[in-house]
C-alpha cells in the first residue's frame, strides 16, 4: 500500500497544456473515476481538476507501477501523448502527498494565495470520488483531514484577510492600464459567481457603467439590477464591444466566444481607441490571436499571476506561518497514522526477507556438511531460527511500540531502508 499523487499546475505547465489535461466536472461524476479504478495497481483514487491544476491522488500497491498507471490514465482519457505532458508533471509519495494536499486545500499553493475557492473544489472532487466508491480508508482519512486543516488555516491565520481573488486581480490589472477607472465603461460577458464578483470590484473602483451579457437574459437582468448595470442580449455581445473600454469574459463556454475576426470588426468601429480584454474563463473565452491586433490588450488567467504576486506579500507571511506551524504539525499526525498502517505488512516483509536469507544460507552450509546426521541438521536449522528471531526481536518490538507515536514513521522508514524492503527488483524475485 502506497500513497502517491501525479499532477501539474500553473507553476509547471502553460494554460494551453492545462486546458488539454483538465477534466470536466460532469466527467468526474460519471465514467472517468471508474476508469481510473480499472488500472491494475490502483485501489483508491481522487481526481482534482481546476483551472490551475490537474492532480490524481491514488493508493497503489507499487509506486512505480502505480505512477505509470496514472500517466496511462491521463493519456487515454485526455487523448494526449505522454511525451507531451510528462516533463511538466510532478510526483509525490507518502508524507509528501500529505504535505502537498494540505497546502493545496489551505490555498498556500494557489496562484492567488488565500483564495477561498480551492477548498470547495477539493471537497467536490473528494465527494465525487467517494460517491463513486473510488475512495477507501486511506483517501477518506486523508481528504477528511485535509479539509479540516484548510479550515484551521483560514481560521487561525490572516491568509484570507484581504479579499484577493481572480476577479479582484483582473480589476487590478485594468487599473494598471487605466490609472483612473472613473468614467470607464465595462462589458462583462458571463453572469455567474465570477462575473458577480468582477462587477462588484469594477463598481467599487469607479467604473460608471457595467453592461452584462449572459446566455440567460434573466440572470443578466438580475445581476444588472443588483449593481445598477444594464443587461444586453448575449447574441449581440460583439456589437456592444465597440462602445466600451474594458471587456471581461468569465463564462463556462467550452470554446472561444470572441474570435480574431470579431475583434478586427470591432476595432474598425472604434476610431483608434484601445480595447482592453481580460479573459478570466477556463477554458478561455477569447482566441489568443486577438492579442496580436493593434491597440488591443488581451490578458488571460496566467497573466493575472504577475499582478497577484505584487499584492500578496502579507498573505505570503501568513502562508509561511501556516506552513511552519499548522501544516507541519498536521502532516506529522497524518503521516504517523499512515505509517502505522504499514507496520504489520512491514514486519511481515522483514520476516520473509530474513527467513529467506536464513533458509538459503543454512541449506547451502548443510549441503557441504554431508557427514552430519539428520538429527544434527535439524538442530542446526533450529539454532539458526533462534538466532534470527533473537536478532529481529528488538527492531520488531521497537517498531510495534512506535507505530502510534508522533514520529513513529521515522523508525519504519529507517527499517525499510536498512533492510532494503522497498527494493523493487528484490521484491519481484520473491
Amino acid at each position: 500500500m502506497h500513497l502517491i499523487m501525479v499532477g501539474l499546475n500553473h507553476r509547471t505547465a502553460s494554460v494551453e497544456l492545462r486546458e488539454k489535461l483538465a477534466f470536466p466536472e460532469c466527467g468526474l461524476s460519471l465514467v472517468l473515476l471508474d476508469k481510473l479504478r480499472e488500472y491494475p495497481h490502483i485501489s483508491e483514487g481522487v481526481i482534482l481538476s481546476t483551472c490551475n491544476r490537474t492532480e490524481v491522488y491514488c493508493v497503489v500497491d507499487d509506486k512505480e507501477e502505480g505512477r505509470q498507471d496514472i500517466l496511462n490514465f491521463l493519456e487515454s482519457t485526455r487523448e494526449i501523448d505522454q511525451e507531451a505532458f510528462v516533463p511538466y508533471t510532478y510526483t509525490y509519495a507518502s508524507r509528501d502527498v500529505i504535505r502537498h494536499l494540505f497546502q493545496v486545500v489551505s490555498s498556500l499553493d494557489s496562484m492567488v494565495v488565500g483564495e477561498p475557492q480551492i477548498a470547495g473544489q477539493v471537497k467536490n472532487a473528494y465527494q465525487a470520488a467517494q460517491g463513486k466508491g473510488c475512495t477507501g480508508p486511506i483517501l477518506n482519512r486523508l481528504f477528511g483531514h485535509a479539509l479540516s486543516v484548510g479550515k484551521r488555516v483560514r481560521t487561525e491565520t490572516g491568509i484570507g484577510s484581504k479579499a484577493v481573488s481572480v476577479s479582484y486581480v483582473a480589476v487590478e490589472l485594468a487599473k494598471k492600464v487605466f490609472p483612473r477607472l472613473e468614467g470607464c465603461k465595462a462589458f462583462l460577458v458571463g453572469a455567474g459567481e465570477m462575473g458577480e464578483l468582477t462587477a462588484r470590484h469594477l463598481l467599487d473602483n469607479g467604473v460608471r457603467e457595467v453592461l452584462i451579457a449572459s446566455r440567460s437574459l434573466e440572470r443578466a437582468e438580475r445581476l444588472a439590477a443588483r449593481f445598477g448595470g444594464r443587461a444586453v442580449p448575449f447574441m449581440d455581445s460583439i456589437r456592444y464591444m465597440a462602445d466600451v473600454d474594458i471587456v471581461i469574459t468569465s463564462t463556462a463556454a467550452p470554446h472561444h466566444l470572441i474570435t480574431e475576426r470579431d475583434v478586427l470588426a470591432v476595432m474598425g468601429l472604434r476610431g483608434g481607441r484601445p480595447l482592453f480584454l481580460i479573459d478570466i474563463a477556463f477554458p478561455r473565452n477569447i482566441d489568443p490571436q486577438v492579442g496580436k491586433i493593434e491597440n488591443v490588450f488581451l490578458y488571460d488567467i496566467d497573466d493575472l499571476k504577475f499582478i497577484a504576486d505584487s499584492h500578496l506579500e502579507d498573505r505570503k507571511k501568513e502562508a509561511i506561518k501556516a506552513k511552519n506551524t499548522i501544516i507541519k504539525a498536521e502532516v506529522e499526525e497524518m503521516a504517523s497514522w499512515l505509517y502505522s498502517l504499514e507496520t504489520v505488512p512491514t514486519i511481515k516483509l522483514l520476516r520473509q526477507k530474513v527467513e529467506k536469507i536464513r533458509d538459503q544460507k543454512t541449506h547451502k552450509a548443510l549441503a557441504r556438511l554431508k557427514n552430519l546426521s539428520d538429527e544434527d541438521k535439524d538442530q542446526i536449522v533450529a539454532l539458526t531460527k533462534l538466532i534470527t528471531n533473537a536478532i529481529l526481536h528488538k527492531p520488531i518490538t521497537t517498531l510495534k511500540e512506535s507505530a502510534n507515536r508522533k514520529n513513529g514513521y521515522i523508525y519504519l522508514q529507517a527499517l525499510r531502508h536498512l533492510f532494503g524492503l522497498d527494493d523493487h527488483s528484490d521484491r519481484k524475485t520473491k
